[in-house]
């Protein structure tokens, strides 16, 4: 394999690729038929209330992303349509206004974490949750860490999830590996997650395809799930 292996324009190299085809890494998950939709922490602290070059929508909440967050919120907004138009699960896993004993590691690790305004951690309104839907409070990047994520999964009779949203190094990877350890079928749509760092967003991605999940595109997934919607329901299963 040779430089020109790579992917174009990518900071993935072909040493990597080629390694990682050698231990035989990356083949195609298992596809669920009961899906269920994550959304994780898309709230305007990590998306700016407009949007923003990253430079400038630092400077009204630390934690957002950028523009780039908005990108993933156009797609996430399509994913969602086709999820209330088939009747299947949303759940919305979010972190609430810290307080002062909240602080823990996080508060330690990122200090700005506990700086953010009450607007920061409403929902954005073009995704926001609607009065069926699920909300998922969490403390930690997981969205499975001490939450009832898992019990309202079991109970929707949900056999894969779509995660989408923030970050795709933090609370997006962890979820993702989560959800592959509670044996979920996982979806990544590459497009519908965002990160500060375009390098971290890469480099997580291609780590979760070769390891936990099938990383695709919302065009692609949405043209699966409408298949999966369209498809015949087996009664004697």
């Amino acid at each position: 394999m040779t430089d020109s292996d790579a992917l174009p324009g990518s900071v993935i190299d072909a040493e990597t690729i080629s390694r990682y085809e050698l231990a035989g890494f990356g083949g195609a998950a298992r596809q669920g038929t009961r899906p269920a939709l994550l959304i994780i922490d898309v709230q305007y602290r990590t998306t700016g209330t407009r949007r923003m070059p990253f430079a400038e929508a630092v400077q009204e909440f630390p934690t957002s992303c950028g523009d780039v967050a908005w990108d993933a919120v156009d797609n996430i907004t399509r994913l969602l349509a086709e999820f209330r138009a088939a009747g299947w699960p949303v759940l919305y896993p979010h972190v609430a206004p810290k307080k002062g004993y909240d602080a823990g590691q996080l508060g330690a690790k990122v200090p700005t974490i506990m700086t953010i305004p009450e607007k920061g951690y409403e929902f954005v309104e073009e995704v926001a949750p609607l009065p069926e839907d699920i909300l998922v409070p969490k403390r930690q990047p997981s969205a499975f860490f001490g939450t009832s994520l898992v019990s309202y999964l079991i109970d929707k009779g949900v056999d894969s999830v779509v995660v989408t949203g923030c970050t795709t190094s933090g609370c997006v990877r962890a979820s993702v590996v989560d959800a592959f350890s509670y044996n979920f079928a996982v979806s990544v749509p590459e497009d519908a997650v965002y990160d500060r760092s375009p390098v971290v967003h890469e480099v997580n991605l291609f780590d979760m395809a070769q390891k936990y999940a099938d990383v695709t595109t919302t065009e692609a997934l949405l043209g699966t799930l409408r298949g999966l919607r369209d498809a015949p329901v087996d009664r004697a299963s």
